[in-house]
């Protein structure tokens, strides 16, 4: 492992980071001094993770995102462990169904809604009054370029990430100024949740990006970092879109 670089002084709590994007995100602020508490639902891949990402500054919380009890575990340990929580970025999301939304099961609804957007919002709401209403902040919401359009046969998941959106503008008109409250907007990234939609069939997947590739954990990693620096500081209620300019391609014949 590398050296890593002095301690920032800053603390991070992600969710959903053993693996994939969320991952991607911690790596980023590990990498540039933070100290970070991760979460996941498996005990032992959250384990894996904080050993890769460096057991003398990270740690984690296994749980399932929805589940207050463990947000509050979550929040409870980062305080502990760190004692302060400065940034929050909500990646924990589930896409469990592929399908018409005319044949979708409500349950299924209420669980994908629960996971993406009430999930996220608990997180807010604990991390602020755990730290950030008296001592400022930043929050990054995970959303998706499948919430800014039509996205057909995962419907729910887009709709989700709209409404996650839209949390998103409403946090950052309520926590300023103290709190920026920001989405990221990826589009596919090479993940194990997002597999389906490339493997197999990469290059004909990434042909129709203009940057020629799909994204990595590290795009949004670096976008995560941006967000939660000194350097994003009059940026608060955006939604950056994080695309390899796949958006570009709208309404071209």
């Amino acid at each position: 492992m590398t050296e890593l670089p002095a301690l920032s002084g800053k603390v991070a709590l992600v969710t959903g980071a053993s693996r994939g994007i969320g991952y991607g995100v911690a790596e980023a602020l590990v990498a540039r001094g933070d100290r970070v508490c991760i979460t996941g639902r498996t005990e032992d891949t959250l384990k894996e993770a904080v050993d890769k990402l460096g057991a003398d500054r990270v740690i984690g919380v296994a749980g399932k995102a929805h589940d207050e009890a463990h947000q509050a575990v979550a929040v409870e340990r980062t305080m502990e462990a760190f004692g302060r929580v400065d940034f929050l970025v909500n990646n924990a999301g589930t896409n469990p169904v592929f399908g018409p939304i005319a044949d979708l099961d409500l349950n299924v609804a209420r669980k994908v809604f629960e996971t993406n957007v009430i999930s996220a919002l608990g997180f807010a709401q604990r991390t602020w009054h755990a730290w950030q209403k008296d001592n400022g902040g930043a929050i990054v919401n995970i959303a998706s370029v499948a919430g800014l359009s039509p996205s057909p046969f995962i419907a729910a998941y887009g709709v989700s990430k709209a409404a996650l959106i839209n949390l998103t503008a409403q946090l950052a008109h309520e926590f300023a100024p103290g709190v920026r409250v920001n989405a990221i907007a990826p589009a596919v990234v090479k993940t194990k949740f997002a597999a389906a939609l490339y493997e197999g069939r990469e290059e004909e997947a990434a042909a129709g990006y203009p940057l020629g590739r799909l994204g990595v954990p590290s795009d949004i990693g670096g976008a995560a970092a941006f967000l939660t620096s000194e350097q994003s500081a009059w940026v608060t209620g955006q939604t950056l879109v994080v695309d390899g300019g796949i958006f570009l391609n709208a309404g071209v014949a």
